[in-house]
């Protein structure tokens, strides 16, 4: 086992992303399942990265990434306007519904329906958390832990 973090280290942490007004995100903590970050394997923001390195088990951290570095800003390109008659397999969707959409090379896209208007429906394919500063509060519970853990990566 590693003592401290490094740039290919395999983390075993307990997560929560907070917002600027102070609203949970996302936490790892209520259901108890920890995340697996793999450094260096590009799945993480290279600022999250740093924050990161030289973490020992048991360390708590604090911090917060701008857009930028942590999900993205938004990107205007991701709004995408359908007719009510793209829906009609499916019913047309609520406000706030995250949907799948199929992309022209066959990938799935989730999106989430912005607006519904009498013609149309605006779904946004951004993060969610695109365009936010990202407050992390990060534990690190394991270093290099055994590959049997559950894999899940946050912030790319």
């Amino acid at each position: 086992m590693t003592a401290q973090v490094n740039s290919s280290s395999a983390v075993l942490v307990h997560f929560t992303l907070k917002l600027d007004d102070g609203s949970t995100a996302e936490s790892t903590r209520g259901n108890g399942k920890p995340a697996l970050f793999r450094l260096g394997d590009g799945s993480l923001s290279a600022p999250l990265e740093q924050q990161l390195i030289g973490l020992r088990v048991g360390d708590k951290c604090a911090f917060t990434l701008q857009p930028e570095a942590a999900f993205g800003a938004k990107n205007p390109d991701l709004i995408q306007f359908f007719s009510h008659r793209d829906f009609i397999d499916t019913g047309v969707p609520e406000v706030g519904t995250i949907m799948l959409f199929t992309a022209i090379d066959g990938s799935e896209m989730p999106g989430v329906v912005h607006e519904v208007a009498e013609d149309s429906v605006t779904v946004d394919f951004n993060h969610p958390l695109a365009g936010h500063p990202v407050l992390f509060d990060i534990e690190v519970l394991e270093i290099d832990p055994q590959q049997e853990k559950t894999d899940a990566n946050i912030a790319g």
